[in-house]
């Protein structure tokens, strides 16, 4: 029985040592100077189309767009897909210029579908670059041009760095939601960045050269749509390229509904991503012998990092609790112990390096009440896990300041 309990807290400490191993090289290669890539403002500016999925968004649209008309020109478009609304989001985004795709379809709802409807419209003339930009972000200057360069370029889809802003009367999670959101959209990218790796898509800030983008599946109502999107496109072999110097920011919601509505679709989408598309993965990269194919699998193996802290620490109580009882070596506990050294030390350089300037100290110190805020969203993804898509609720002022 000793030997038995001993095997299977060993399987499990080895199993939690390659998430924490893929973090701990992702978040210390960040660390490094940045690679020298070829000059891409060297190549012609590309046409480009900027397509924004828009549903029931009046609030924030307008401050959105005013970030990305005056990065355009005269021969760009910008077009928003006004996704079954029934607010005035298809009338205030026309007094801005835009040219507006009124879209109704009750029964196919969400961003892939609006995306595919919006790409089904610029086929007959299309540009070189589409741009995929969310309703409610502000653009930072210059972001559309460097993603659409670099994507010409390189001939390969392109991530621009998403952060979220934490709202105006923030909460301890808030600060350590947006440090997780830093971890996972900047400093891990940076990481396979620096090590000459592909990234994930994060779901705006996206460009992509038209030759690639017109045969991406999209029109799908899957909850997270740009991580499938990633995946498609690199097992195909067109592989996402980060880039760091662009930005898109969005706004954490104020209320605590939406707040959790937009997190459980984002945590459970990735899961269930996880469970099966890393085995996809795998054997693509098997089959057409491809390391990029497997080191994608391995940062997609990475779950949510309140999830991995919450694994580490359940395996780790266990160990110590039946190492202390004689009922099993120490061997695991000593493995465990290692990784909270790996995982503190992941954590605390992305803060030192990417978060300091924004995120006090003391956000690190909240982080143990943030993961038991959400224990129910992930008991809830072993029950009912999410499969639909949802809208978040927006805030009455849903958007960050330019």
């Amino acid at each position: 029985m000793s030997l038995l309990l001993d095997i299977f807290l060993l399987v499990i400490a080895l199993g939690l040592l390659v998430p924490v191993a893929v973090l701990f090289i992702e978040c210390c290669a960040a660390l490094l100077p940045a690679r020298l890539e070829s000059n891409s403002r060297e190549i012609p500016r590309p046409s480009i189309a900027v397509l924004i999925p828009a549903h029931n968004e009046a609030a924030g649209i307008g401050t959105t767009l005013k970030t990305i008309l005056p990065q355009l020109t005269e021969h760009d478009r910008l077009i928003v897909i006004a996704d079954n609304c029934n607010d005035e989001t298809a009338v205030i985004a026309r007094t801005f210029g835009a040219t507006v795709l009124e879209r109704k379809d009750a029964e196919r709802r969400g961003k892939g579908y609006a995306l595919d409807y919006g790409l089904r419209f610029i086929e007959q003339d299309p540009p070189e670059v589409v741009v995929l930009v969310d309703a409610d972000c502000i653009v930072h200057t210059g972001t559309i041009d460097k993603i659409a360069r670099l994507a010409a370029a390189k001939g390969q889809p392109v991530q621009a760095t998403y952060l979220m802003e934490q709202p105006a009367n923030p909460k301890p999670k808030d600060a350590v939601s947006a440090l997780a959101f830093t971890v996972k959209n900047l400093v891990r990218p940076s990481g396979l960045s620096r090590l000459g790796l592909p990234c994930l898509l994060t779901g705006t800030g996206m460009a992509f050269p038209w030759s690639i983008i017109r045969e991406a599946p999209l029109a799908s109502g899957n909850i997270v749509e740009d991580m499938q999107l990633a995946l498609d496109l690199a097992i195909i072999g067109h592989p996402a390229v980060f880039c760091g110097e662009a930005k898109v920011i969005g706004l954490l919601p104020q209320q605590e509904q939406a707040a959790t509505s937009q997190r459980t679709r984002w945590e459970h989408g990735h899961l269930q991503t996880l469970l099966t598309q890393v085995p996809r993965l795998l054997k693509a990269s098997v089959k057409q012998r491809r390391f990029d194919l497997l080191t994608i699998a391995l940062d997609l193996f990475v779950p949510p990092l309140s999830l991995l802290v919450m694994l580490w620490a359940a395996a780790t109580v266990a160990t110590l609790l039946t190492g202390t009882l004689g009922f099993s070596s120490w061997i695991p506990a000593i493995i465990l112990a290692s990784q909270g050294l790996l995982i503190f030390i992941s954590i605390f350089g992305a803060w030192g390096k990417f978060g300091r300037a924004d995120l006090p100290i003391q956000t690190l110190l909240a982080v143990p009440f943030y993961i038991l805020w959400k224990i129910p969203l992930y008991f809830a993804f072993l029950i009912r896990p999410q499969t639909k898509w949802v809208r978040t609720e927006r805030d009455s002022a849903n958007a960050p300041k330019p």
